[in-house]
């Protein structure tokens, strides 16, 4: 990417010339935006995906509970990060100041309440990943109070919420947790994964620690004997009880172990107004099934919203985002070239057709190493192609389990921001991402790298600020302008690198340019018949306002980046 990385210099004016520190007001503090008919919003989105345990610690008296310790080996135990500090986060504006449309969470169900044993150190359940009940919050992550709180202060700001939902496994048993009965789950076989077909995919454990739940079975099970008395001693077993006959008399679905889980995730849509879900292990669990959480989750927000008109935020139907592991634009892996399907060797699905709406892309962190505007071109070609009509993928350069993250070393947090904030389809920043947290930590094992406490100490030093207000100024106007993420692609120039998105459909219409690699200092920039002379266009990077005079526009500052529309 000839260009593209700023100069110490121009990045110390940055925050000269805009007047204020990356923490200030001068970003929108959002006001929800207005509903627009048609509008792409999902396949525009920022979506904001953190840990909460290491997010942002905002009680600290819930650092600890359940008799938990510090044994767990390093970065395996709880360290602090809740439900509260989230809140916090939203109520500054951190997120509306990074354009951020969506918050996902780890799960907060509660966890089991001892740690796992096992070749990479003992584990505590910070993650999220272990659940022991899904009807309660994690005590140390907070309540179900504090969550309710959390999600009416993003709501407030314009920011929907996705609960991150587990279906294929529970928490395993411990020295402190119970195991699930046998006709709940099985703890073999493990998947074999030289073994590529469907059975070999679903009908498995993923590891000793994930105990995977039988979802193939529509055989009527009893509730676990431990949950029954974990319940009761909480005074709530007959309204828990009551709630399952109501379920279960409505939908006439057999009470097997997958419909009490669905019955549960859904609650929390019903009760709290949770605008959609993030799925785990999707792959993992027999497709139809997620039609039956996507419309049980469809219904659990109708009725909220029928209870809560006034807190609801805009009528965007109920949202699903699946993890299917290996899937990706572009034949990535085992998905084959020019389809959406994912491909187990004897089965191929398409789960864009089982109830998703998008689906987590990993292969962008790999496409992100080839040279921008083959990254752009290609994902503008496959997103606005049949293929994907009404459908979107969510783009990361990192995640809390993909062990070939973009960038591993930080090197480049700039031009990081810049591939995958400006690319087609929605994007996903990991927490610290727009700070260049590390993603290494000494002593650590496997996953535990990605998943270092939030580096909000490094704000201090200017250089970070510089770097998080770049994120910022990408990120606001992404938001801005839904062309940038749903918009079809168009270069106009290869150096200085100068490109166009436009977005049309149904009357909605956006239309942005995009200048990168370009000298620092006075410039001028051809708009290829882009805007019109006599359109006033604004620099969302600088700020700057210009009119465009013989299909061209002149500016004068330090950036290498310009980013175009018409005021």
């Amino acid at each position: 990417m000839p260009n593209l990385k700023l100069s110490l210099i121009s990045l110390v004016l940055i925050v000269l010339l805009s007047g204020c520190a990356p923490s200030s007001n001068r970003f929108s503090q959002g006001s929800p935006t207005p509903e627009v008919e048609n509008d792409p919003f999902w396949s525009n989105a920022t979506v904001y995906f953190m840990l909460t345990d290491r997010f942002h610690n905002g009680e600290t008296t819930n650092d600890l509970t359940l008799e938990r310790g510090t044994n767990g080996a390093v970065l395996r135990n709880f360290m602090g990060g809740d439900i509260a500090g989230v809140t916090q986060k939203i109520r500054e504006g951190y997120f509306n100041n990074l354009g951020v449309d969506v918050i996902w969470m780890t799960p907060v169900y509660e966890q089991i309440h001892g740690y796992w044993e096992d070749d990479w150190g003992d584990s505590y359940p910070f993650h999220g990943y272990w659940p022991l009940d899904w009807t309660a919050v994690d005590p140390n992550f907070g309540t179900e109070a504090q969550m309710q709180e959390m999600i009416d202060a993003a709501h407030d700001k314009g920011i929907r919420v996705l609960a991150d939902v587990i279906l294929n496994h529970t928490g395993p048993a411990t020295k402190k947790d119970p195991a699930w009965p046998s006709d709940w789950i099985r703890t073999r076989p493990l998947c074999n994964w030289s073994i590529h077909n469907f059975e070999n995919t679903v009908e498995c454990a993923l590891a000793p620690s994930l105990t995977d739940i039988k979802t193939e079975s529509d055989v009527p099970v009893a509730l676990p004997k431990f949950l029954l008395a974990k319940w009761k001693r909480e005074g709530r077993l007959d309204q828990e009880l009551a709630e399952l006959d109501e379920f279960f008399s409505r939908t006439k679905l057999p009470r097997a172990p997958k419909n009490y889980i669905i019955k549960w995730i859904t609650d929390w849509v019903r009760d709290h107004g949770i605008d959609g879900f993030r799925v785990d292990t999707a792959k993992h669990v027999e497709p139809e099934l997620w039609r039956i959480v996507k419309q049980e989750g469809i219904t659990a927000l109708e009725q909220w919203r029928d209870k809560n008109p006034t807190k609801a935020l805009g009528n965007k139907p109920f949202f699903m985002l699946g993890e299917v592991y290996e899937f990706g634009l572009d034949g990535f892996k085992y998905t084959p070239k020019g389809t959406r399907k994912y491909d187990y060797g004897d089965r191929q699905v398409d789960f864009f057709d089982h109830g998703f709406d998008a689906l987590i892309n990993m292969g962008f962190a790999s496409h992100a190493r080839r040279p921008i505007q083959d990254l752009y071109a290609l994902y503008s070609r496959e997103l606005n192609s049949d293929m994907f009509a009404g459908k979107t993928v969510l783009n990361y350069l990192v995640s809390h389990d993909d062990p070939e993250p973009y960038d591993k070393d930080r090197k480049d947090p700039y031009e990081a921001a810049i591939k995958l904030l400006l690319a087609p389809g929605a994007a996903q920043i990991y927490y610290g991402d727009e700070l260049a947290r590390p993603l290494f930590a000494e002593g650590a094992i496997g996953d535990a790298h990605w998943r270092v406490p939030m580096n909000w100490v490094d704000l201090e030093n200017q250089e970070t600020k510089n770097l998080l207000l770049h994120w910022q100024k990408l990120g606001q106007f992404r938001k801005a302008y839904p062309a940038v993420g749903a918009g079809k692609h168009t270069q106009l120039q290869a150096e200085p690198f100068i490109f166009s998105r436009k977005l049309k459909q149904r009357g909605f219409t956006s239309e942005v340019l995009v200048a990168l690699g370009l000298p620092n200092g006075q410039k001028s920039i051809p708009l290829f018949d882009r805007f019109a002379d006599g359109t006033k266009v604004k620099d969302h990077y600088s700020g700057n306002v210009m009119t465009v005079t013989n299909g061209a526009i002149t500016l004068d500052t330090p950036f290498g980046i310009t980013l175009l529309a018409p005021l």
